[in-house]
C-alpha cells in the first residue's frame, strides 16, 4: 500500500510530461487560449497559457476546498491528502499519514465548522480582505481549548509552473490535536474501522447504533422520570385543585412522560458526535417534538376542563349550554393546531410570513362570503350559552308565538300554534326581542269588571269587600292582590283586579282564572246588580234589571258592618288577610280534579 501511493505522484508525473508536449504539437488538439483581459494582464502571477492544468482542479480556493469535502464525502482519502501541505511532514510518512490527517480534518470541520466552499474566493490569488496575503484564504476559526485555531488555505508551488491551493502546513499541524478534541475518542481508538466508514444519511454505523441505544434508554428512564414527577406532584395539584386533581394527573401523564424522554434524549445526543448538518436536523425535531408535547398537554388540559364545564353546566341545570362545551373545546383545539403548525414551521426554517399573509387574504374572502352563515353560527352559540329560551319553551319572538322545538347551530325551529314549524336563523332570532313564557315563575290575572250604572254606592261597596274577600282567602292566588274602583266609564263602573297565580303552568293558570271568575259572577249576583254590557239600551220603568230584595239585603250587609266597624274600605287590616289566607277550597266543593278521577 505505501509503495502505490508513493509510486502514484511519479506516475502522474511521467504521464504528464509525455501527454502535454503532444497536445502542444498539435495545433488542431490544443485548446485556444482565453483572451487575456485587463485584470489578467495586471497580474505578475497568471499562468503561462502553456501551463499544465490540475487534474485535481485545485486552481482556487473555493475549487480546492469543495476537492476536499468531496473527496473526504467519498471516504477517499487518498485522494484527500492531495489536498493538504504535507511538505512538514517526514517523506518517508506523507503517503499513511497523510490519508489519516485527511480524514480526521473532515471528522473536526463536520463536528465544529462545517465550510461553505462558495463563500471562498473563486480567483487564484486570494482577493479577500481577511487581514491574510494573497497566497492565504481563511476557511474559518475553530474555539478549542487553547483558544481560536484558523482554518487557512495557501497558494503553493506545484508541478512545473503551476500553483495550487492546499490546505496550509500550520492547520495540518494542528490536526491532531483538534481531533483530540473533537473526535471520535476513545470509540475510536477500539472500534473498527467499519462502524465509522459504513454511513447513511450521513450518519455513521456507531451513531446510528448509539441512536437506537439512546431511543431505548430514553423511553425506560422516561417512565420512571415521570413516575416520580408526578407522585411528587400530585399532593400539590391536589391540594391546588381538589375537583379536578385526579383527572388532570390521569390526563397529563402521557404528555409528561415524553417531555421526560425527549429532555434524556437530547442531553444524550451529546455524545454522539453529531455533525453541524445533522446536530441541525436533530435539533429542529426536538424543537418540532416539544411544540407537539405542548399542543398535546393543551389537548389533554381542554379535555379535562372542558368535561368539568359540562358537568357543572348539567348540575346547574343547564343541559343546553353543557352540549355546547365539547364544540367549544374542538374550537379551541383547531386553533392551538395552527398556532403549533405555523410554530414548527418557523422553527424549522420556512418562512411563513407568506403563507400567513396568504391564509389571512384567504380567510378574508372566505369570512365575507360567508358572512351569515358566521352570524348565524355565533347566534347559536349565544342562544346555546345566554338561553333566553330552551327547547320546550313557550314564547312571543317578533309577532309569532309557539314552541321552541331544536336549537341549532345555523338556525332555530319553532312550533307555532297552527301547529306549523317555522325555521328561524339565529343571527335574526337572537336579535328578536324575546318573551319566554315558560321561564315566568307566576301568571298575571287582570281584567276589567264592568257593573251597571244602576248599582248603588253600597252595592259596590259589597261587590268590593267580597271580591277582596274572595281573593285574599283564595289559595291559588298569590299575596296582595288589589281590586279597585279606577273608572266610570261611558256605561259601567269599572273595577280593575290585579292578582298573580302562583304557577308556570298555562294551563294550570287557566283553571284557576276560570274559578276566580266564576266566583266573581256569583259575588256579582248576590250583591243583586248585573255586569254591564257596552250597548245602548231602552228600559221600561219595570224592567230596570235590579233586583230589589237582593238589593236591600246586600244595603243592609254593609249598613252591618260599617255599625260593626268590619266595612275593610280602602283595605283589609293585615290579621284579617292573614286569618283569611287559603279558607276557600280549591278546586270548589264537588269538582271532580284530574288526580281523583
Amino acid at each position: 500500500m505505501k509503495a502505490s501511493h508513493t509510486l502514484l505522484p511519479a506516475a502522474r508525473r511521467l504521464l504528464w510530461l509525455l501527454v502535454i508536449p503532444l497536445v502542444l504539437t498539435c495545433p488542431s488538439l490544443a485548446p485556444a487560449a482565453p483572451e487575456p483581459t485587463a485584470q489578467d494582464k495586471g497580474r505578475t502571477d497568471s499562468p503561462s497559457p502553456h501551463a499544465p492544468v490540475d487534474p485535481l482542479n485545485r486552481r482556487t480556493p473555493r475549487d480546492a476546498m469543495a476537492g476536499f469535502l468531496d473527496a473526504t464525502h467519498h471516504r477517499d482519502y487518498v485522494r484527500a491528502a492531495e489536498f493538504l501541505d504535507l511538505r512538514r511532514l517526514p517523506a518517508a510518512t506523507r503517503a499513511q499519514d497523510g490519508p489519516t490527517l485527511a480524514r480526521q480534518l473532515r471528522i473536526v470541520l463536520d463536528q465544529v465548522l462545517a465550510p461553505d466552499p462558495e463563500a471562498l474566493s473563486d480567483e487564484e490569488d486570494s482577493s479577500r480582505r481577511d487581514g491574510l496575503p494573497p497566497d492565504r484564504e481563511l476557511v474559518g476559526t475553530i474555539k478549542d481549548k487553547s483558544g481560536s485555531t484558523p482554518i487557512v488555505l495557501q497558494r503553493v508551488q506545484g508541478d512545473g509552473d503551476t500553483k495550487l491551493w492546499k490546505i496550509s502546513p500550520a492547520t495540518v499541524a494542528q490536526i491532531p490535536r483538534l481531533y483530540q478534541e473533537y473526535g471520535y475518542g476513545p470509540l475510536g481508538d477500539y472500534l473498527p474501522p467499519a462502524f465509522f466508514e459504513i454511513r447513511f444519511l450521513d450518519l455513521a454505523l456507531w451513531q446510528w447504533i448509539g441512536f437506537l441505544l439512546l431511543v431505548a434508554v430514553s423511553s425506560a428512564l422516561a417512565w420512571v422520570g415521570a413516575l416520580v414527577v408526578l407522585r411528587g406532584a400530585r399532593p400539590l395539584v391536589r391540594r391546588a385543585a381538589p375537583v379536578l386533581g385526579d383527572r388532570l394527573i390521569a390526563a397529563l401523564a402521557s404528555p409528561l412522560r415524553l417531555a421526560v424522554g425527549l429532555v434524556i434524549f437530547a442531553a444524550g445526543s451529546a455524545l454522539l458526535s453529531l455533525s453541524i448538518p445533522a446536530r441541525s436536523v436533530f435539533g429542529d425535531l426536538e424543537k418540532a417534538l416539544a411544540i407537539f408535547i405542548v399542543t398535546w398537554l393543551i389537548f389533554r388540559a381542554s379535555d379535562v376542563m372542558g368535561g368539568l364545564l359540562a358537568d357543572q353546566y348539567m348540575w346547574w341545570g343547564r343541559p343546553a349550554a353543557s352540549a355546547v362545551v365539547p364544540l367549544g373545546v374542538k374550537t379551541a383545539k383547531i386553533v392551538v393546531a395552527i398556532l403549533a403548525l405555523v410554530a414548527v414551521l418557523q422553527n424549522v426554517g420556512i418562512n411563513v410570513t407568506g403563507v400567513l399573509a396568504g391564509l389571512g387574504i384567504g380567510g378574508l374572502a372566505v369570512a365575507l362570503a360567508a358572512q351569515k352563515t358566521v352570524e348565524n353560527l355565533f347566534g347559536g352559540i349565544t342562544l346555546i350559552l345566554d338561553q333566553p329560551v330552551r327547547v320546550g319553551d313557550f314564547c312571543r319572538f317578533g309577532q309569532k308565538l309557539g314552541t321552541v322545538e331544536e336549537i341549532g347551530l345555523r338556525s332555530t325551529r319553532i312550533r307555532t300554534l297552527e301547529r306549523t314549524l317555522v325555521s328561524v336563523p339565529n343571527g335574526q332570532f337572537v336579535s328578536f326581542e324575546l318573551e319566554n313564557f315558560t321561564a315566568r315563575d307566576r301568571c298575571w290575572l287582570q281584567t276589567i269588571l264592568g257593573l251597571r250604572y244602576h248599582t248603588t254606592p253600597d252595592q259596590l261597596r259589597y261587590v268590593l269587600v267580597e271580591l277582596r274577600t274572595m281573593l285574599y282567602a283564595h289559595p291559588m292566588v298569590a299575596a296582595n292582590p288589589r281590586i279597585r274602583l279606577v273608572k266610570l266609564g261611558e256605561s259601567s263602573l269599572d273595577l280593575e283586579i290585579f292578582a298573580y297565580v302562583p304557577t308556570s303552568n298555562y294551563d294550570e293558570f287557566l283553571a284557576v282564572r276560570e274559578d276566580i271568575y266564576l266566583r266573581i259572577m256569583d259575588i256579582v249576583a248576590q250583591s243583586g246588580t248585573s255586569l254591564a254590557f257596552p250597548s245602548q239600551t231602552t228600559y221600561a220603568a219595570s224592567d230596570s234589571g235590579i233586583d230589589e230584595a237582593k238589593r236591600a239585603a246586600a244595603e243592609a250587609r254593609v249598613h252591618e258592618w260599617r255599625e260593626t266597624g268590619t266595612l275593610y274600605m280602602p283595605d283589609f287590616p293585615a290579621e284579617t288577610v292573614s286569618a283569611l289566607n287559603s279558607t276557600i277550597r280549591y278546586p270548589p266543593s264537588g269538582a271532580a280534579t284530574a288526580k281523583a278521577s
